[in-house]
């Protein structure tokens, strides 16, 4: 008799221990979203996440995964970017525009603490850019170089030229053994000439 009376004790026991199993790992894998700290220049402009209209400054919350952000104002180059928010990630994002029209630059004119800004944001971005294209492409610390009988040099990449962070490298030859010698030249930090856009061109004289 006992024994049947702890049954449905140790029941309730199990039950009410597998509800706070459940609701435990409910709150602890739920999603919790992101926090996105936005900044924009111009600070009147339109901005969206995922084609919804946000405040152009200050925080946003959105859900963990991959989302659009784009910024509009007449007068300015629309731009848009993409990142990816995790559950509980606290992001930082700067929208900045740059003027394309007369109406742009009179708007700059008019503010000039946002346009210095804007300038020293382009500033860091090409230092940036050219940081990882050094990276990438470490035989630019050596260019332009003018050897016995070629000259190597860099240019806008021709099987990418859309793409600022991709570069072609021009090898331009005036003797017979110019072009051996140029590979040999590139090979000598470890470049493989086979993991660089070369462009080939042949000059009479130099």
């Amino acid at each position: 008799m006992e024994d049947e009376n702890r049954r449905p004790l140790l029941i309730s026991a199990v039950v009410l221990g597998v509800v706070v199993v459940l609701i435990g790992g409910f709150l602890l894998f739920r999603d919790k979203g992101a926090t996105v700290s936005v900044t924009s220049i111009p600070n009147d402009l339109t901005l969206s996440v995922d084609g919804q209209p946000v405040d152009a400054n200050g925080e946003i919350k959105v859900k963990s995964g991959t989302h659009t952000l784009t910024g509009e104002r007449r007068g300015f180059q629309t731009y848009s970017t993409t990142f990816r928010a995790g559950s509980g990630d606290e992001l930082k994002v700067k929208m900045y525009l740059y003027a394309n029209s007369a109406e742009g630059r009179e708007w700059a004119k008019n503010n000039p603490e946002q346009e210095h800004e804007l300038e020293a944001e382009a500033g860091r971005q090409y230092d940036e850019g050219q940081r990882r294209l050094v990276q990438k492409y470490p035989i630019i610390k050596r260019l332009p170089y003018i050897g016995p009988g070629f000259e190597v040099t860099r240019t806008t990449s021709k099987s990418d030229p859309k793409n600022p962070e991709a570069i072609s490298v021009t090898v331009d030859t005036w003797t017979a053994t110019g072009k051996q010698l140029a590979l040999e030249w590139i090979q000598e930090d470890g470049t493989d000439p086979a993991t660089l856009d070369i462009i080939y061109t042949t000059t009479s004289t130099k």
